[in-house]
């Protein structure tokens, strides 16, 4: 509690003094000087007044008093509140460095144990390729200048594509790995000069023996560049053979993708929705089983419009009918019946000549797919009696 709060004793007989003062009611000095019974009845006043003031001194003491003992008791559980925090906040700190430190001590159990992997890998492709090497130079019989290496089963990549994808800092590591193990220290202390000079002459016969090698596989990726050369080459010549046997531009199958095939017209002006696989079906030989089918709703159509005519009749003539001849009926329902059964017949057998011409199409378009298939077959013979014929003169 602050000092300009607080109230002294002298303070608060001064505020009863101005209170009397102000409670005091003016008097004129001739009224009442020498009358005792006014003079009590001013003093009972007073006395009342200073009882009452002291009753309102002593409550607003006693509600002092316990806003002070609430301001203490507030700013106690502030206090105990501020520790409490602090801890906390101490405590979480110290989480938060703990696992920091246990991430990063992950991370770098992480990195030795994918260095150390790495470094077994690259031990065994060493020993692997030294073994290759020396079995090559043990290997009297020459054999293929090249072989072809078989993509990766679980990935999809050759090992050559995985080395292109990999990034710079991965082949700087992977090289100072495989150093380190290829390049052996030179253990020369307490070496003598003769020692020196034999230590000296062996690593010339070593450098020289690797350089050796070195000119022989050069020469040999030289002789199977010009080997692949040469056979891609060669089968770019029988592509354009087998391309201007189908009928094809010659550089039609020597692309990276196959050559387009044209399934529908090039004056087809309406967007076709259909897939590729549809489409193929209708030009393998769907194409029919579609026609038919149009051809069957065109004709339920027809004969649905045919039963559901309207009959319009002619109304009855009573009496002798104008252009009436002997021999005739004597109203035109007769005729009307009559012309109605010839129409029907007409209709019937034009529907008749349609069917007719429409199955001879189709058995024309049938021959001449089936002349088309067996020339077909006839040419894949004979593609591969050339083939078989090229690769026998290779072969010799």
């Amino acid at each position: 509690m602050s000092d300009d709060e607080e109230y002294t004793s002298s303070e608060e007989e001064e505020v009863v003094e101005e209170t009397r003062e102000e409670t005091k009611p003016p008097q004129t000095p001739a009224e009442g000087e020498g009358d005792p019974e006014f003079i009590k009845r001013q003093d009972q006043k007073r006395s009342d007044l200073d009882d009452q003031l002291k009753e309102y001194i002593t409550e607003w003491r006693k509600q002092r008093s316990k806003e002070e003992d609430e301001l203490k008791k507030l700013k106690e559980k502030q206090a105990k509140r501020k520790v409490t925090r602090a801890e906390e906040e101490q405590k979480m700190a110290q989480r938060k460095k703990e696992e920091e430190e246990r991430r990063v001590r992950e991370a770098e159990e992480k990195k030795q144990r994918e260095i150390e992997e790495k470094r077994m890998r690259l031990e065994e492709a060493e020993k692997k390729r030294q073994a290759m090497l020396q079995a090559m130079k043990d290997k009297d019989k020459k054999g293929p200048n090249f072989t072809i290496a078989k993509k990766d089963a679980g990935l999809g990549l050759s090992s050559a594509a995985m080395e292109r994808n990999k990034t710079k800092e991965q082949l700087e590591e992977e090289k100072k790995i495989s150093l380190s193990f290829r390049i052996k220290p030179l253990a020369i202390e307490g070496f003598g000069e003769a020692k020196l000079r034999e230590k000296a002459q062996e690593l010339w016969e070593l450098i020289v023996k690797l350089e050796t090698e070195k000119y022989d596989l050069e020469e040999r990726q030289k002789r199977q560049d010009y080997d692949l050369k040469e056979l891609k080459e060669r089968q770019k010549q029988q592509l354009r053979h087998k391309a201007l046997k189908k009928g094809l531009d010659p550089e039609a199958l020597t692309g990276k993708y196959p050559p387009k095939i044209q399934v529908a017209s090039k004056y087809e002006r309406r967007v076709d929705t259909r897939s590729y696989d549809d489409k193929k079906k209708l030009f393998e030989g769907g194409y029919n089983t579609v026609y038919a089918e149009t051809l069957e709703k065109t004709w339920q159509e027809r004969q649905e419009r045919f039963t559901q005519r309207t009959k319009s009749k002619l109304p009855k003539w009573f009496g002798e009918r104008p252009g009436k001849k002997a021999g005739e009926p004597e109203t035109p329902e007769g005729e009307e019946d009559a012309k109605a059964d010839e129409d029907i017949v007409e209709d019937d057998e034009e529907v008749e000549e349609e069917v007719v011409e429409e199955e001879d199409e189709e058995a024309e378009e049938d021959e001449e797919e089936e002349e088309e298939e067996e020339e077909e077959v006839e040419e894949e013979e004979e593609e591969e009696e050339e083939e078989e014929e090229e690769e026998e003169e290779e072969e010799e």
